[in-house]
């Protein structure tokens, strides 16, 4: 592929990416374009206008689809599969009634956000969400009221750790581009993400849960047959164990990792590269899947062909929401080829501005621009580290510093940010409806972690 240097100034290409969004924002909302389409389109115009090269054009955007879905399609396939077979052996309604049961009704949100809480430390964003799923629309159907009650609370949880606690991939890697301590930010990027949830998470999603009424999505129903109702509901600890089968898996890894830093083990071992690769979350959601299969399937008395029958279901609803993250992906994957996430940062980083403000601005800039929080933030660590390190700023100032660059990498999420479709198609939910939502609540996240970054940035 020829090698493309873009040659527009910084003011033309961030014109051209907000018109790009304007125009994928019409297409959708004004048309009613399928999603899908709209972005292969707005991805392919924005490409021919920003002057990538015509023979590279094509290469661009199924790359981008494809890395996008590369990370996506297995953890989305394999997740919905485990979370189908939980639902419809009826292990989410135990689970459900059981969280009911020890927290109360009233505090079935709280309970729900806190077990993802939980669960969000080891594992990422969209496979902690797809298994939470089940259970989260169980307790919906069984309590009633907008469905926003119970998901935003699930899915702040889960953006709250993949964002700004180690060992997800944007703290790690960085707290190594600045310099900051791994151990240190964790405890840091506790003592934000836990109450940026409760602000975000707990109070909004009880805001806005009253005030937009969103019901239960169509494609999750009671499919326990009249030959499953002489098998018994799964025991509560049965279904926790299940969930906790792929997390132990994937925090496997950062017990490898911490060990290979500290020169226990060779990463050249066999064992240890065998090791790493069974707890990989697609690898661990595999291993989850056959062993619910089993557990929930034959073990229990139901036919292996339902079992069957059962896993192939849930792919059918996911596919939709597969191909639109790709399509996601790869109209951010044009913007960032295209030069305009470049643009951006160079223009902020010539302000002049204190570093921590700098560092949130930028990543925030990039977010908007190109979509993915990760990306963001390992730029935006990138452009700061040498005033970072001029500054010589230490322990808690750096993780400080770590925490509001990501708390800018969950800002203003919108129509090129792959979790904006997720969370959308997920729950049904319609373009204006998840900005008043996902976009409005990963906006408070940013903010709120931003204040809490400072605070404890100004305190060290």
């Amino acid at each position: 592929m020829p090698e493309f240097e873009q040659t527009l100034g910084a003011g033309t290409l961030i014109s051209i990416a907000a018109g790009a969004v304007a125009l994928l924002l019409v297409l959708i909302i004004q048309f009613r374009i399928h999603a899908f389409v709209s972005l292969i389109l707005v991805s392919f115009l924005t490409a021919l206008v920003t002057g990538i090269p015509a023979g590279n054009i094509l290469t661009t955007l199924t790359s981008a689809f494809g890395s996008t879905l590369g990370g996506v399609a297995l953890l989305v396939g394999l997740g919905a599969m485990l979370g189908r077979l939980l639902e419809v052996s009826g292990g989410a309604q135990a689970l459900a009634d059981d969280l009911v049961r020890r927290f109360g009704e009233k505090r079935a949100p709280l309970a729900l956000g806190i077990a993802s809480l939980f669960f969000g430390f080891p594992i990422f964003f969209d496979a902690g969400l797809v298994v939470m799923l089940p259970v989260m629309f169980t307790v919906g159907r069984r309590l009633g009221g907008s469905l926003l009650l119970y998901g935003i609370p699930v899915a702040t949880a889960f953006s709250c750790m993949h964002v700004f606690v180690p060992p997800h991939p944007g703290p790690v890697a960085a707290a190594e581009l600045l310099g900051a301590d791994v151990g240190l930010l964790i405890i840091v990027g506790l003592l934000v993400a836990i109450p940026t949830w409760v602000v975000a998470g707990h109070f909004f999603g009880s805001w806005i849960g009253k005030r937009i009424y969103l019901p239960v999505p169509d494609n999750v129903t009671d499919e326990q047959s009249s030959d499953d109702e002489r098998i018994s509901l799964p025991s509560p600890g049965l279904v926790v164990a299940l969930l906790l089968l792929p997390l132990v898996l994937i925090f496997m890894n950062t017990g490898l990792d911490f060990a290979r830093a500290q020169e226990w083990v060779s990463k050249d071992a066999s064992w240890f590269q065998l090791a790493r690769t069974v707890g990989s979350t697609p690898i661990a959601l595999l291993i989850s899947v056959l062993v619910a299969g089993y557990v929930l399937g034959p073990m229990r008395g139901r036919d292996p062909i339902k079992v069957e029958r059962i896993v192939d279901s849930a792919l059918g609803p996911v596919c939709s929401v597969i191909l639109i993250t790709g399509a996601g992906g790869m109209f951010g994957g044009v913007l960032r080829a295209s030069g305009i996430g470049n643009a951006l940062s160079d223009v902020l980083a010539d302000i002049g501005m204190p570093i921590l403000v700098a560092g949130f601005l930028i990543s925030t800039a990039l977010r908007v621009a190109q979509g993915s929080a990760t990306v963001a933030l390992i730029t935006a660590a990138g452009l700061v580290q040498p005033a970072v390190q001029a500054a010589g700023y230490q322990g808690i100032q750096l993780s400080a510093i770590v925490i509001a660059v990501a708390s800018g990498s969950v800002m203003l999420s919108h129509v090129n940010d792959s979790g904006f479709w997720l969370v959308g198609r997920f729950f049904n939910m319609d373009i204006k409806t998840t900005f008043k939502t996902w976009t409005a609540m990963q906006t408070l996240v940013g903010l709120v972690g931003f204040a809490l970054s400072g605070i404890i940035f100004w305190l060290a």
